[in-house]
Formats: structure tokens, sequence, C-alpha cells
């Protein structure tokens, strides 16, 4: 016999980008159930966030980091409350003080946030549901598939998610409308280029590993949004990205 499709769900995607490192924080959201995952929202991007989510009339569920570098974290507490944020046990330290230890560079980006850091009030593991099979919903109508990319920090993660996106999103990706694939990416692949590796955590060798792996595994049609600069495709990657060749 044959299986059935998944159903495609009508999904929204809205991007925001931080004044604090041009960091693009994402808002997910089925368009039926209206609950939202907010991905990586980092310093003095809460306030818009929060704005944006009830202007819409999204109900947010939880916060989803694809690493714990301050500029993806710094504001996750203020968005979520007493929500859930969930992260990859690897990088689960670093929402601790996501800046870390007094050093010249710790303390030059501590004062580049306009506001004192705090951790959240309840941070979780990613559940094992998302990294196995077809992943599973963190809310009602948004099915996310996490998968490891260890080497910009040692738990970064990418999520896979399936929906029917609408054109502006295919646009801003650079690809066919009608594309249903989508990769929130993080800081390991961006347009052109890769994460760096030389910050505490990163390891260039693991990096290397990973991006073996994402060359075989990511649908060459998808569409790629990182966590800095325009979204782009796997295909246009594979052609122009002089890490991936």
């Amino acid at each position: 016999g044959t299986r059935p499709r998944p159903r495609l769900v009508g999904v929204i995607l809205q991007r925001f980008v931080t004044d604090v490192f041009s960091e693009n924080c994402y808002v997910v959201a089925d368009e039926e159930h209206r609950q939202a995952v907010v991905v990586d929202p980092g310093g003095g991007i809460a306030a818009t966030v929060l704005r944006a989510l009830e202007e819409s009339g999204l109900e947010l569920g939880a916060v989803l980091l694809t690493h714990g570098h301050p500029d993806h974290v710094w504001d996750a507490a203020e968005v979520a409350g007493d929500l859930p944020v969930y992260v990859a046990e690897p990088d689960l330290y670093r929402l601790e003080d996501p800046v870390g230890p007094p050093s010249p560079l710790s303390n030059t980006m501590r004062q580049a946030f306009p506001t004192p850091y705090r951790r959240p009030l309840d941070v979780r593991v990613l559940p094992d549901a998302l990294l196995a099979g077809g992943g599973a919903e963190l809310v009602p109508g948004v099915s996310i598939r996490a998968l490891a990319a260890p080497g910009h920090t040692e738990g970064s993660t990418l999520y896979f998610l399936a929906g029917e996106w609408s054109d502006a999103v295919s646009s801003a990706a650079g690809a066919p409308a009608g594309t249903t694939g989508l990769v929130l990416c993080g800081d390991v692949v961006f347009r052109g280029s890769v994460g760096r590796t030389d910050l505490p955590g990163g390891d260039h060798e693991v990096m290397l590993w990973t991006l073996r792996t994402l060359k075989q595994v990511i649908d060459p049609a998808a569409m790629l949004f990182p966590g800095h600069g325009p979204g782009t495709t796997m295909a246009q990657e594979l052609r122009h990205n002089p890490f991936l060749a």
C-alpha cells in the first residue's frame, strides 16, 4: 500500500531584524490554530515581536533557539514569560549567562545590548520527538524536525518545517512560488557563507563534518532562512557557497 502524504498546512513566517548584530528573529504559526513559536529572540526585539503577535491575532506557545549565543537568546525571557524556552542540550549551559566570563570581547558584547540579560523562567531541552522521524509539534499545526548541526556552537541546531508558504516567503528566499520545504538554520549556513568557528564552543573540524552532512540531507529545493542576512535556497548555496563546494 501507499502511505498518505502529510497534510501541508498554511504556515505564517514573519522575520524581525534586531538592531544588535542584525540578528534575525522569526515567528512561525499555523494559520488555523493561531499559536506561534518565536525563534531566536535577540536583544531589543521583544517589544516588536510581542506587538506583532498581538496585531496578527497570534498566541505565543513557545520560544525555540537555534543555539545559545547572546545575539540569539538575549530577549528570550522577556518574550516567553512563563512559557517554555527550548534549546539543544549541549547549549543549555549558555542560557545561564550567554556572554560568559569577563573578557574584553564579552564586556564589549554585554554593553551592546539595551537591557541586562535575564535567564528564562522555564528553560527546557529539545524534546526527543523533534529529533526523530518526522519531528513533532511544539504548538498545534506547526511540525518541526530538528537536526543537530554542531560546529558554530556545540548545540547548534537546524529546524525543518513543511507547509504552504506565501509567495512573499518564497520570494524572500529566491525560491519558486509553491516551494514547501523550509529550514531555519541559525548561524550554520548563510547566503554565500557559514558560521564562524573561532568563538568559544566553535570547532572547525566539526563544522566541516556538519556541512558535509547538510549537503546530503537538505533538499536542494528547500528554502534556507539564516540567523543573519537574507534567505536563500540550498540549490543556490550548493552552486555558489564556497564552503559547500
